[in-house]
């Protein structure tokens, strides 16, 4: 889409805008109709929880979340109600032929999609249930999101979760992901955490080597692989306060991912593949690249590490970032690092750019005018499609 569009039109208009953060709702057969029955009610399924009225997610007895949990968008009441029911959601949320109309409709070209079982509940896959069934499970929803983009593959953008648990499955899924067309691997940067080697260790890189080689970017997005403890005052809406404040606090968490990989030396070993803060905010990454290189100089560090460059400077080299509701904070950003600044709505869910009856909330039309307006073309032009583009190789834009 041309640039130099007349002066005037919207945003959106003028650009192809890349979504660089939204979500799918899982549909209920996912698991059920791909995967062996031998595993019985291990395999991820629904049932209608009596208590609750109801229909929500199973690992054999253990619950996780209602179906409708993450498909808040356009919703009649506030949080914490949800729909009930897959058939009550907005059905942008489970289709995809009513989610490209409604990309339409708020002025986005290309979403990039993002799991919520797999990526919210991706301990439960790694401790309850073989090994086996959880990288066939990996299999199977690789396989599905990628069915769900094939309704328009240049604007759906599938990305490739991997059975982190066996080193050799995730570099053999990630090739096959990346056959089927997926742009990025939705990934952590503390599996120490779950009692892996970290990132820096030999032990990675047959992975990281071959993401690298294949120029696809690694995706720390919020929540993945938190404990249901971590996570329970950030997704416990009904205690506003609480909610309000461990909610924020969440927000912040990548900057202990990012951290991870610029001192630790990953980046550092791979100076060519990226890392990408997914639904984290943006504004605090100039800070903590300041903040990183006050501490690395004034500790020694480089004195003792003379061949590593200063924190920031691998910050504006390898790290991406992206804004949904932030307006005045955007702009310290784009000061420091405006090619690594990107566009996201989190569509559906409740925290998304999504005006309904019970939010708040903006169109993504007004935020991209509210945000970036008065900016220089360029500046624009790279935050809202082509630092997408590039980062994901996404073809070009077909319009009518």
């Amino acid at each position: 889409m041309a640039d130099q569009d007349a002066a005037g039109a919207a945003l959106c208009e003028r650009y192809a805008v890349a979504d660089v953060d939204s979500h799918i709702i899982e549909p209920a057969d996912l698991w059920t109709s791909r995967v062996s029955s031998k595993w019985d009610d291990l395999v991820p399924h629904v049932r209608f929880h009596e208590r609750r009225q109801e229909d929500y997610w199973y690992i054999g007895d253990k619950k996780l979340y209602g179906v409708g949990a993450f498909a808040q968008a356009g919703w009649p009441e506030w949080p914490p109600s949800h729909p009930k029911k897959l058939s009550e959601a907005l059905p942008a949320a489970i289709d995809p032929k009513e989610r490209l109309a409604y990309m339409d409709k708020v002025g986005v070209y290309y979403q990039v999609m993002y799991p919520n079982i797999l990526g919210f509940h991706s301990h439960r896959f790694l401790n309850q249930m073989p090994r086996e069934l959880a990288t066939e499970c990996v299999r199977a929803y690789n396989d599905w999101i990628t069915e769900f983009c094939s309704a328009d593959a240049r604007r759906l953008i599938p990305m490739t979760m991997l059975p982190f648990w066996d080193i050799d499955e995730s570099v053999a899924e990630m090739k096959r992901a990346h056959e089927m067309g997926h742009k990025g691997v939705l990934f952590a940067a503390r599996y120490d955490k779950a009692g892996f080697p970290r990132l820096i260790d030999d032990y990675w890189e047959p992975l990281l080597g071959q993401a690298q080689e294949m120029g696809l970017s690694m995706n720390f997005h919020v929540g993945f692989l938190a404990t249901d403890d971590e996570l329970k005052g950030a997704v416990d809406q009904s205690k506003k306060l609480d909610f309000t404040k461990e909610s924020a606090l969440v927000l912040l968490g990548n900057a202990q991912n990012i951290a991870e990989v610029v001192l630790s030396g990953v980046c550092h070993r791979y100076p060519d593949l990226k890392f990408v803060s997914v639904e984290n905010g943006a504004g605090w990454l100039p800070f903590l690249g300041e903040s990183m290189d006050w501490q690395w100089l004034n500790v020694g560090a480089h004195k003792e590490y003379p061949d590593r460059m200063l924190p920031s400077e691998y910050m504006r080299r390898q790290i991406y970032g992206m804004f949904w509701f932030e307006r005045q904070s955007v702009r310290s950003v784009i000061d420091q690092l405006a090619d690594n600044l990107m566009f996201e709505t989190d569509f559906p869910h409740a925290t998304s750019l999504s005006p309904g009856p019970a939010s708040e909330s903006p169109s993504p039309r007004d935020v991209m005018e509210q945000a970036l307006g008065g900016l220089p073309e360029e500046t624009v032009g790279k935050v809202l499609q082509h630092t997408a583009t590039k980062l994901y190789n996404l073809d070009p834009p077909a319009r009518d």
